[in-house]
């Protein structure tokens, strides 16, 4: 049975690429029979977001010829916090907790600055705290991961949490991030004032959502991944670009 990938980007003010201000994104992993449903829901994603109308939508269709990963979801634990500052530091308690010293979690906190700018992710060693990706304004972006059909649903009710689509997407992605050996921990930090001031993510600690109140205003952010310095970086760069990802029910059932 053959499996495709469909993903979707959309912007204002043209693509990424032009400095477009990205409204939504995403993908799903299907059978022939199932790509014109996954084109509609990302369409339908697309143009209702409450970002706004995107002027750029891009759809691309791939056949995926790479074996397919089955991988479950990291555990989910959700702090709330009144000011985003409290959240830094909520981050930073749980990035000491994975032995990160408090001059390399400054320093990830320092590249947020420049990821915010970043079409992707900035790689840091964990050591030094130093950028190893070499990809500049780039940066290295995540593809191909998706759950299977009905697995989030089950896996909400297992956990006893309420079905919610940015939570789907970015667990999937922590997931696949936090499964290439030798990734110590993800810091992701929103710039979306509704929903949430970011995470810290690890194959260890699994999914810490650091979620804040509507009213405390927005603030800019990116995505930190620190790895131990003797990943070979093209090696997780390919992983993250290229292998397909199912996030399937596991242990929790």
């Amino acid at each position: 049975m053959n499996l495709y990938s469909i993903r979707m980007r959309a912007a204002q003010g043209g693509s990424h690429e032009q400095g477009g201000k990205h409204i939504s994104g995403g993908e799903q992993i299907a059978t022939f029979h199932e790509i014109q449903d996954r084109v509609s829901y990302l369409l339908k994603k697309a143009l209702e977001h409450d970002r706004g109308n995107p002027d750029f939508l891009q759809l691309t269709i791939d056949l995926i010829v790479e074996p397919v990963q089955m991988l479950s979801p990291l555990s989910v634990y959700t702090h709330t916090v009144n000011q985003v500052e409290e959240g830094r530091n909520l981050a930073r308690g749980i990035l000491r907790d994975l032995g990160l010293k408090e001059i390399v979690i400054d320093k990830g906190f320092k590249w947020m600055e420049i990821a915010n700018e970043v079409r992707g992710a900035i790689l840091v060693d964990a050591i030094t705290g130093e950028r190893i990706d070499q990809q500049g304004l780039k940066g290295v972006r995540a593809t191909r991961l998706d759950w299977k059909v009905g697995e989030f649903e089950k896996w909400c009710y297992a956990q006893q949490l309420q079905p919610n689509i940015r939570l789907k997407e970015a667990l999937a992605l922590a997931t696949k991030i936090s499964h290439y050996e030798g990734v110590v921990a993800e810091l992701c930090w929103s710039d979306d004032p509704n929903y949430v001031i970011g995470y810290v993510s690890s194959k260890i600690l699994g999914y810490h959502r650091i979620t804040k109140m509507k009213e405390h205003g927005d603030e800019n952010g990116g995505r930190v991944i620190f790895v131990n310095p003797d990943v070979r970086v093209n090696d997780y760069i390919q992983f993250l670009e290229k292998t397909p990802i199912l996030l399937k029910m596991g242990e929790y059932e």
